[in-house]
């Protein structure tokens, strides 16, 4: 079982939600955090209360992780911090409230440069160089919404749906050198996800849905994903009775199809 102490965690969206709340749990472990997110400000609150709570280091490094060309260059920063990087938790992303006619293709695109592609590229710029330091450990938050087609989420799902084929193809390619992959999948979390999530025009959504409201909290999440990582877990479930879902669509697809055409936005 890993011991966090001094080991090296790059987190991305991690200035609020299940980031946040996860750099928290990590710092009370004494880890060494790296902290990316568009909000250099709100990185800076974090990196103080995670020094607070007992890291044994915090840098930040704020990043638009829609601007794909850099992030190798983002990457090579991340890496320069403390020479090496233990575990890549991959975070970030961008939800969506829209119908699948509706929703235009920039949106589509916007989604799934930072839910798909952003993981992806930081996931290959690392990889080869936790190969050669004797192995590594690959975190990424998809969603329940990866499991099962979601209505009003034709982007956000198909996003999630791909993290699952990405993680688990790089898993089985280097299990044996030592890489393991833990794929996180959250129902409902008490997070800001919703209020940025995109519109059908693109714009803010700008409110929390009421199922989420009443979703595990986020903090309570960040305990799970860090025993998770910990035990090397492939997947962690998070939530309440949404979670259900995942094993009604594995053993009763047919059903599971039914309930999903009834679900409402909240």
């Amino acid at each position: 079982m890993n011991n966090f102490k001094n080991k090296i965690i790059w987190i991305t969206g991690s200035s609020s939600g299940i980031g946040e709340a996860t750099a928290y749990v990590l710092a009370k472990e004494g880890a060494k955090l790296i902290l990316t997110a568009l909000e250099a400000e709100l990185l800076e609150n974090v990196k103080t209360t995670a020094l607070q709570l007992g890291a044994a280091a915090v840098e930040i490094l704020p990043f638009d992780l829609s601007c794909l060309d850099k992030l190798n260059d983002l990457a090579h920063n991340a890496l320069a911090k403390f020479g090496r990087i233990d575990i890549l938790y991959n975070n970030a992303g961008i939800s969506q409230r829209g119908n699948t006619i509706d929703t235009s293709m920039e949106g589509i695109r916007k989604i799934m440069d930072i839910n798909y592609f952003a993981p992806v590229i930081l996931t290959k710029a690392l990889l080869p160089k936790m190969v050669a330091q004797g192995g590594g450990q690959l975190v990424v938050t998809t969603s329940i919404a990866g499991r099962f087609g979601f209505p009003l989420r034709c982007a956000y799902s198909s996003s999630k749906h791909a993290l699952y084929g990405f993680f688990e193809t790089v898993q089985a390619e280097y299990f044996n050198q030592n890489i393991r992959v833990t794929v996180v999948c959250p129902g409902r979390v008490q997070t800001n996800i919703s209020f940025y999530a995109l519109e059908k025009d693109g714009s803010q959504y700008g409110k929390m849905d009421k199922g989420q409201a009443g979703g595990v909290t986020a903090e309570y999440a960040a305990k799970k994903i860090v025993n998770a990582i910990r035990k090397e877990k492939r997947e962690v479930l998070i939530g309440k009775k949404e979670i259900l879902m995942v094993y009604i669509k594995r053993f009763f697809p047919n059903l599971a199809a039914k309930i999903v055409r009834k679900i409402e936005n909240v």
